[in-house]
């Protein structure tokens, strides 16, 4: 059998603290073969990132490998000294990291950075070093090379970013490419061609990849084998396939229940959050250490010895542990489980129970035909839609689309060129923030991205949840803004007790919660979230989704809910409204909007979504090209230089009209309406 190209063998890596070893990762065995893509999954503190920072040998001063081997090639890197590990590092063996902008010189051009890497791994002549980046450059399908060899970082787009730093770690030709959440920054579109482009360039070259990321749907489309990793331990290894559509883990069961279904929505099956939290790494549980979260745990033997990996074919018979190095490359499916042999995997999943579709009330919100010029760019140009009492509107579209142009319109942090926003009689559009009443800026909230930029870290959670609850004169007495603080807590599912912490002692999921909390405290008519869950990993995801849910629907609160990612605009929303260069592009009930007949930009994001269920197949939809720039929009329909459908002479020249579907379903093509409604679904479920 060929040799692999990397070997973890019982790795574990601490890092060493004021009270000793905290152990980071636990008995880690993997085997990567020439030419496999191989997918580490799991949230946030699993040990991901601690395993490819091992094998790069980049764990800084704290950490170390205290046991084990780790082989590339056949041969111990940990054994390698400081010389022959700088000749095998970008060469051998490359790295992608989750922010480009990090891994690239802000102060070097594009080109110099890229032509000293064939100059110090190959030895290579400054003028052929130039020739093989220009020529990776159109490998990567950045076609104005000679442009971004002469532009800094700051002037090319994240997704031009991204590519640069997929070329140069390609440049040397490396067998093996280790990915570390290399798309998450990026748009769904821009995503979607970075995947392809690895996946093409890994059949290319033959680099094996070791892929990093808490995206199941990503894993699914993009690799071979998948491990999934709890509290730095394995805990289910095997066929991409054979995991996602077998799974024989509590946990793996628990990730894929927090995602949403194709087929499902916030009413026929809620997502289910994972119970609890991981445990701190100088605190794993006995036995196995997913048990306290565990639905299947049974004390007295969950709990009792360390658990093995187990061979899933073998399970049903003598259930014996696997040999050392099981979850390797042959084929086989293996978990950590004590009862994977008597445990019922095909019985159905429930999600949440099931709810009444919220009943809408009126309108709250009417935007209409809102403009946002700027001296060398247009934002917004025409955007028109209602937003009811109680209702989801999502607002979607690739970054620079005016999303969050208009979202600080809203907001009173920018003023509209023309156009309306009536918020209860009261418009807006035009009305600074300085300028509003206390009862217009206590009707709008909003949610941020980041949890961790919008505390301050000095105060605690109950003084910043309070300080909006006197602001806006929702309570005055201490001791009842003191109760109100606490109620707030409890709607977020939060202890009470959290309101004595500070935001550092909190966890990304339980600070959006606060976020959540605080935004709800001088109880608003209306609450813009701008990608609140983008950030958090899929468990805290569906938690936090579900809690906005629960708030809305007994507040009655209106929700703007703003983000790229469509599995979950699907699931949560009520109506969506598409965006491309400040213009909306189509708008509708979620249900239309997801069906045919689709805009094609529309068509183009939905077949951009990672698909994690098994049961459904997507049609490939190829969108080339940049958004051009907002200062010199294309004429005629604005996303005609990206479209497969265009017609030329009308596409590129006139405006696209308006055509309605239904009272609520509008699109804005130049496709006859009986094109569009020929148009055939991105998804089709497979018949059994």
């Amino acid at each position: 059998m060929a040799t692999p190209i990397l070997e973890c063998r019982h790795v574990s890596v601490a890092y060493s603290g004021r009270s000793g070893d905290v152990p980071a990762v636990v008995d880690f065995n993997l085997s990567l073969m020439p030419g496999e893509s191989h997918g580490l999954v799991g949230e946030s503190g699993c040990g991901k990132s601690t395993i490819a920072l091992a094998i790069m040998r980049y764990l800084g001063r704290a950490g170390r490998v205290v046991s084990g081997e780790i082989l590339f090639e056949g041969r111990d890197l940990l054994a390698m000294g400081a010389a022959e590990l700088r000749r095998i590092r970008g060469a051998s063996i490359a790295m992608i990291y989750q922010e480009p902008m990090a891994s690239l010189n802000p102060s070097m051009n594009i080109g110099e950075q890229l032509i000293e890497v064939p100059m110090y791994h190959d030895d290579m002549p400054r003028q052929e070093a130039r020739a093989r980046a220009r020529s990776m450059l159109d490998r990567v399908g950045l076609a104005d090379r000679d442009r971004i060899m002469q532009a800094y970082p700051h002037q090319i787009s994240g997704g031009q970013q991204q590519r640069v730093v997929i070329a140069m770690a390609l440049l040397s030709n490396p067998r093996l490419l280790l990915l570390d959440e290399p798309t998450t920054a990026l748009d769904v579109t821009v995503e979607a061609g970075v995947v392809d482009l690895i996946r093409d360039i890994s059949a290319e070259f033959g680099t094996s990849m070791l892929y990093i990321s808490h995206n199941l749907g990503l894993m699914r489309e993009t690799c071979d084998r998948i491990t999934v990793m709890y509290s730095g331990q394995a805990m289910e290894v095997g066929p991409v396939d054979t995991v996602s559509q077998s799974m024989r883990h509590p946990y793996t069961q628990g990730l894929f229940a927090a995602i949403p279904a194709l087929g499902a929505d916030k009413n026929t099956r809620p997502l289910t959050a994972i119970p609890g939290q991981l445990p701190a790494p100088n605190a794993r549980p006995r036995g196995c250490v997913f048990g306290p979260r565990c639905h299947h745990f049974v004390a007295g033997r969950c709990d009792a010895t360390p658990i093995p990996m187990r061979e899933v074919a073998a399970a049903a018979g003598a259930g014996a542990g696997v040999a050392p190095g099981a979850g390797g490359g042959s084929g086989e499916h293996a978990s950590r489980c004590a009862r994977v042999e008597e445990i019922d995997w095909d019985a159905p999943r429930d999600g949440g129970a099931s709810r009444p579709a919220a009943v809408l009330g009126e309108v709250v919100l009417k935007v209409r035909e809102l403009t946002k010029r700027y001296d060398h760019a247009m934002a917004n140009d025409g955007l028109s839609f209602d937003a009811r009492r109680g209702e989801t509107v999502a607002i979607v579209g690739e970054s620079g689309c005016g999303k969050s142009t208009f979202a600080k319109i809203l907001m009173g942090l920018t003023e509209a060129t023309s156009g309306s926003i009536e918020l209860a009689d009261v418009e807006v559009s035009q009305l600074p923030v300085t300028r509003r009443s206390r009862q217009t800026i206590r009707s709008l909230q909003m949610i941020f991205q980041n949890p961790f930029d919008t505390l301050n870290p000095s105060r605690t959670v109950g003084a910043q949840i309070g300080r909006v609850i006197v602001k806006f004169g929702v309570e005055r007495d201490e001791a009842r803004v003191r109760e109100r603080v606490l109620g707030l807590l409890d709607l977020v599912k939060l202890p009470r007790d959290f309101a004595e912490r500070r935001p550092r002692q909190l966890s990304g999921g339980q600070k959006q919660r606060v976020g959540v909390a605080r935004a709800f405290a001088g109880n608003p008519a209306v609450v813009v979230a701008d990608e609140p869950v983008s950030a958090l990993d899929v468990s805290v995801q569906a938690a936090v989704t579900e809690l906005l849910l629960d708030i809305q629907r007994q507040e009655g609160t209106t929700l703007l809910f703003i983000s790229h990612d469509l599995s979950v605009v699907r699931y949560l929303a009520d109506r969506v409204v598409v965006m491309y260069m400040g213009q909306v592009m189509e708008q509708g009930r979620t249900q239309e909007v997801f069906a045919p007949p689709y805009h094609p930009y529309t068509e183009a994001l939905l077949a951009a979504i990672p698909l994690a269920d098994a049961r459904y197949v997507k049609r490939r939809v190829l969108l080339t090209g940049e958004i051009p720039s907002s200062s010199n929009p294309p004429p005629g329909c604005r996303f005609s230089t990206r479209c497969s459908y265009r017609i030329a002479g009308t596409c590129d020249v006139e405006p696209p009209p308006v055509r309605e579907f239904s009272s609520n379903h509008r699109i804005a093509c130049h496709l006859p309406r009986e094109r569009l409604l020929s148009m055939q679904p991105v998804f089709e479920e497979l018949t059994s």
